[in-house]
């Protein structure tokens, strides 16, 4: 491949990779062998730009964590051959598959850059061909010879954000997702402008894929007037491992008898109760009002300032790895990739 940067981009499925039919007006997507034709700049990059497209793409709606292991799979398979990897991908979902990746790739020290777009890059307004070529110069970078960014990132207008600390937020403009408790990696203007501080360092060790998932987990967000029947057919399913309990502000929920006694109920029966906030910035701190105190005595963990799309991901990959509770219970409380702010 010569002296240039090697960098290949892996097309899942979704917005970005679709194009207008010029009869029926319908979209569909587009063989990306022809992609130099609707990204006609991408010839003036100074880097070896290679395509993968899934044979069997799917919108991010059916995302599912066999597809991630499919996906973890390429990298590890293509990982010394590409400086950066540049993942398309549909948005709904695109938070999922980041934290998922993060926690999948141990060690990564190579960049794996999601993006995606609003609007088709067949459509004239598109904000998906400055995506990926944006992505694609984040995923060349180099400084002192190591990539700048050696994380699994999200790259959506004009910023990067750590992929596990991202949430989608908008479904109409292109600033489609926050990194509500995590500065953005970099800002994309005239120049990029990285925010070293806040990015992951280089490290030199192996790269070491985790492919056995346990999806045996839950989410009960909670409402006011939740019923004891849906807390207990959340609590009751069959199978079940962990559950996230999408709490009030802090880390809050009711104090009623009914709803502090199931829960306990389930933490004998070995299921993990994950708190995380509903808030889209702010932490959980079990205790810090009454309303949270009962939680803490039962055994209910805290998730800090946790996303619940990292959470998922969190608690599929420790289960899958087979640890015991308690050293689940101790590494849902450490930062492992940078996910959160203790």
């Amino acid at each position: 491949m010569g002296n240039k940067p090697s960098i290949l981009v892996i097309y899942t499925g979704g917005t970005i990779g679709m194009i207008q039919h010029p009869d029926s007006g319908t979209l569909q997507p587009f063989n990306f062998d022809d992609i130099y034709s609707q990204v006609l700049v991408l010839e003036n990059i100074n880097a070896n730009i290679e395509f993968l497209e899934f044979e069997s793409l799917i919108d991010s709606s059916n995302m599912h964590p066999d597809f991630w292991i499919k996906l973890a799979s390429v990298i590890e398979n293509k990982f010394d051959d590409y400086q950066g990897f540049v993942i398309l991908h549909g948005t709904d979902t695109m938070a999922y598959t980041a934290s998922a990746l993060s926690f999948m790739l141990e060690n990564l020290n190579k960049p794996v850059i999601l993006t995606g777009s609003q609007l088709p890059l067949g459509i004239i307004r598109t904000d998906g061909r400055d995506n990926l070529i944006n992505s694609i110069e984040i995923a060349m970078a180099l400084k002192d010879g190591n990539p700048i960014v050696p994380e699994v990132a999200i790259y959506f207008e004009n910023r990067l954000l750590r992929g596990n600390r991202t949430t989608k937020t908008n479904a109409e403009n292109f600033s489609a997702f926050i990194s509500g408790n995590y500065p953005s990696l970099a800002e994309v203007g005239v120049r990029i402008k990285y925010n070293y501080n806040f990015i992951n360092r280089t490290n030199s060790k192996k790269l070491k894929v985790h492919k056995e998932l346990d999806y045996n987990v839950a989410i009960l967000k909670l409402f006011p007037g939740i019923s004891q029947h849906i807390v207990s057919s959340t609590l009751n399913a069959s199978n079940l491992k962990a559950v996230i309990l999408e709490s009030f502000g802090s880390g809050n929920a009711p104090t009623d008898k009914w709803f502090i006694k199931q829960l306990e109920n389930a933490i004998k029966r070995n299921i993990l109760i994950f708190n995380v906030t509903q808030c889209k910035e702010g932490s959980v701190e079990i205790g810090k009002y009454e309303t949270s105190v009962d939680l803490g005595k039962i055994g209910v963990i805290g998730g800090f300032d946790i996303t619940t799309e990292t959470a998922i991901a969190k608690l599929m990959y420790l289960l899958g790895a087979k640890h015991n509770s308690g050293k689940i219970k101790k590494l849902l409380t450490t930062s492992l990739r940078g996910e959160i702010t203790i």
